[in-house]
């Protein structure tokens, strides 16, 4: 699992909140997925390595509940599982619209709603 981009303060921050516990869920894009890539979207249960600031192994997440919601349809509770401080849906969407600044987001932008929780942290 990939948060934020590699190499990225973002990157540093997004892992520390999921090590934390504080952060226990992302957001992507659906354009980001089959078929429009070659990667398949995640599916509840699956297990994805936690990678840090330089790609490191970190951890084990399991992704936990699945949802492709409307941009217009994130909700408050998701906005808030994400573990980034937000307060607002507005805030929420704000953040996400300038991280995905080369993508026009709309209404019915489809976003991509994943729920995880860490299973094992990973020695260095």
């Amino acid at each position: 699992m990939e948060l934020g981009y590699r190499g990225t303060e973002l990157r540093r921050t997004l892992v520390a909140a999921v090590l934390r516990g504080e952060k226990i869920a992302t957001a992507s894009l659906r354009d980001e997925y089959e078929p429009h890539t070659n990667e398949p979207l995640p599916q509840p249960g699956e297990s994805f390595l936690l990678v840090g600031y330089d790609d490191e192994p970190l951890g084990v997440v399991k992704t936990t509940e699945l949802r492709i919601v409307r941009a217009a349809d994130v909700d408050l509770q998701f906005a808030r599982d994400e573990g980034e401080g937000f307060e607002t849906v507005r805030h929420w969407r704000s953040a996400h619209q300038r991280f995905w600044s080369d993508h026009q987001i709309t209404d019915d932008t489809l976003i991509v709603c994943e729920w995880f929780t860490l299973v094992e942290r990973l020695s260095l």
